[in-house]
């Protein structure tokens, strides 16, 4: 189906959610790197603690949920935030999975784990297909955000994993992320795995590198960070965040009136 085909076209106007694209994961970065930061802001500088902060985030991210739902198409702004809003339930539920519960960086990660897939397969079994560029209807809708839910939770327990237990730090953490992700686009380009799972595995994996990226950001000179402060470092990465979703918008503008 090519790009001037009108049912793609159609369906691209319908869609609830961005083409998958080098700027979409660039933004993905920055908004699990802004969750990291954020949800270390609440939980840490504030002190407020992982279950308290994790209340606070989840009243933000059904906020967030309710305005996308309720849009009958694509709105950047209705988006971002909510991915920005699951980052930040991520990390602060994450933390209190590995710390206050108890459970550490591994069993957590293979709880979480174990729960995308659990949602992938269900997904899969009810709608017959796991969509991830063409999101047209409440059910499809309901799963990609449960899916991106668990995963960003999944990606914060990695990065503390990569960085803390197996010694890397938080730039080799970084380093190791960045190569896997290598490694996923050049199995886009250049093998037949579906695209799906490539989609999920990236998705994943963006979420550690966030996680490492604001630590190396915020965390103090002794534990390996920059110590730049967590609320100044968040507000700076939204701000990129931002600029980038009005360039690309504004980009993008003229393909649905085109449409």
């Amino acid at each position: 189906m090519t790009a001037t085909d009108p049912k793609s076209m159609h369906q691209d106007l319908l869609s609830k959610v961005p083409p998958v694209t080098l700027a979409f994961w660039l933004i993905k970065i920055c908004a699990t790197t802004v969750g990291e930061t954020g949800g270390d802001a609440l939980s840490m500088t504030l002190n407020l603690g992982y279950a308290v902060s994790t209340l606070i985030f989840l009243g933000y991210f059904a906020i967030a949920l309710a305005g996308q739902l309720a849009a009958r198409r694509f709105h950047p702004a209705l988006y971002w935030a909510l991915v920005v809003a699951t980052t930040t339930v991520g990390t602060t539920t994450s933390d209190y999975l590995d710390r206050t519960a108890g459970l550490g960086y591994v069993k957590s990660s293979i709880l979480l784990f174990g729960g995308v897939l659990a949602v992938l397969f269900v997904w899969r079994r009810v709608t017959g297909a796991i969509a991830v560029d063409h999101i047209t209807d409440r059910k499809n809708e309901a799963f990609y955000w449960l899916t991106i839910l668990v995963s960003n939770t999944l990606g914060t327990a990695l990065g503390d994993f990569m960085a803390d237990d197996a010694g890397l730090g938080f730039e080799g953490g970084a380093l190791v992320f960045s190569g896997l992700i290598a490694l996923v686009g050049l199995g886009y380009l250049f093998t037949k795995v579906p695209r799906a799972i490539l989609f999920w595995a990236a998705y994943v994996l963006t979420r550690p590198l966030g996680a490492t990226l604001g630590d190396l950001l915020t965390k103090p000179h002794d534990h390996g960070g920059l110590d730049l402060g967590r609320f100044g470092s968040s507000f700076a990465i939204a701000a990129v965040m931002v600029a980038g979703i009005l360039l690309i918008h504004r980009r993008g503008a003229a393909r649905p009136a085109t449409a």
